[in-house]
């Protein structure tokens, strides 16, 4: 069973920070995207974490892989994008690239992180995103990764690499 914890409505936010209700009580917790729209085109909608400090840059390792096709039909693959990696990076990770601010152009998708609140073991997460980028791409991104500490992760923090998100909503769920 998924229980609704938090929603979140962007109108030009700089991020949507979900600080709250990431504790001990669910052992899994899924975000839904919903139509996310970046003010900026050609931005990368990316993930923090925070690990109880004030920052959100807990160190995480990622893997990339996409699959494209452009609206025209010319140009399509499937393939590992190393430049989205992060390897013990404390930066932001990437979650899909490229989105567009047409107004035709959007991301909607899930992400999935396991036992936030453990303070043995490194916090997993999944995520698959669909974007309609900003050269005309349908874009199926799935991002997988870990962040490495021991730390309790009590916040994820999501933004845009460059501008605010103008629009969208994510919602935050326990999973019984």
């Amino acid at each position: 069973s998924l229980i609704l914890l938090s929603t979140q409505t962007a109108s030009s936010s700089s991020n949507l920070t979900f600080s709250s209700n990431i504790d001990s009580t669910y052992k899994e917790y899924i975000f839904k995207f919903i139509e996310i729209h970046p003010a900026t085109d050609n931005a990368e909608f990316q993930i923090n974490f925070r690990d109880g400090g004030s920052n959100y840059d807990a160190t995480k390792t990622t893997a990339y892989f996409r699959a494209y096709n452009n609206e025209g039909d010319t140009d399509s693959g499937v393939g590992y994008n190393t430049s989205q990696d992060l390897a013990q990076g404390t930066g932001a990770a990437v979650l899909a690239e490229d989105i567009g601010n047409g107004n035709d152009e959007s991301l909607s998708g899930t992400l999935r992180l396991f036992d936030p609140s453990s303070t043995t073991f490194v916090k997993h997460f999944i995520s698959r995103i669909q974007s309609y980028n900003g050269s005309d791409y349908s874009v199926d991104i799935h991002v997988a990764g870990m962040a490495n500490v021991t730390a309790a992760i009590d916040g994820v923090q999501f933004s845009f690499s460059s501008g605010n998100i103008d629009s969208g909503t994510i919602k935050m769920y326990g999973v019984l």
